[in-house]
């Protein structure tokens, strides 16, 4: 049995009135690659990448992006889907490293809330890979673009990001790239975030309820 040392916050900027307007709100819309999904015991995160998004304008110049060196073999399966190799995280830095990093990203630009496709999964990368340094992750404010999804077109029954791209008409870039796929998550939440504004909806404590991602229960 072990403690937990200590914990470690993203600093977001979260104590923002419910009032305020949509426009007015900074995300970091992220995404991670792994080197399989058993994150919790074996696999290890390879790859991190993130945007800024304020109000529905995607802030291209504004990313975060880097390999992560897992300590271990990237199985071949996750290579060929990928791209990611060996010699790409050979020496990249560490997970710890890297995550300290992308906590002082979102921090600096003052980002209220995370946002992801299937954002559990990548908080639970997060999670443990930070439990492995005895360091305890508190959960954080997010949105899954998935429960915005099931907010505007309650129909669609699928998780995959390019086929929403794809039914939204929105931009896509690389897949399984972390940069790449944020980038595409980001564009289609700024969709998602036009047509939820065109139901009438206009602040951040209506987004939040809408998208009811603070009430999943995520096992932090």
């Amino acid at each position: 049995m072990f403690f937990l040392r200590k914990a470690i916050d993203c600093k977001l900027n979260d104590n923002i009135p419910l009032s305020t307007p949509i426009d007015d709100i900074i995300f970091t819309v992220f995404d991670t690659e792994t080197t399989g999904f058993d994150v919790a015991t074996t696999d290890r995160l390879i790859e991190i990448g993130a945007v800024q998004v304020k109000g529905t304008t995607v802030l291209e110049n504004e990313t975060f992006h880097t390999y992560v060196n897992p300590n271990r073999d990237i199985p071949p399966v996750i290579v060929e889907l990928t791209g990611i190799t060996e010699e790409k995280v050979r020496h990249a830095p560490i997970a710890i490293e890297v995550l300290q990093q992308f906590f002082q990203f979102v921090e600096q630009k003052q980002s209220a809330c995370f946002v992801g496709h299937y954002i559990p999964f990548d908080l639970l990368v997060i999670k443990h890979e930070l439990r492995r340094e005895k360091i305890k992750f508190h959960k954080p404010t997010f949105i899954d673009t998935l429960d915005l999804i099931g907010f505007i077109a309650p129909s669609y029954d699928m998780r995959d990001l390019e086929r929403y791209a794809q039914a939204f008409g929105t931009r896509m870039y690389e897949r399984h790239s972390a940069i790449g796929d944020a980038l595409t998550t980001a564009y289609l939440f700024v969709e998602l975030l036009e047509q939820f504004r065109l139901r009438g909806y206009r602040t951040w404590g209506e987004l939040l309820r809408a998208t009811d991602s603070q009430m999943r229960s995520l096992s932090f």
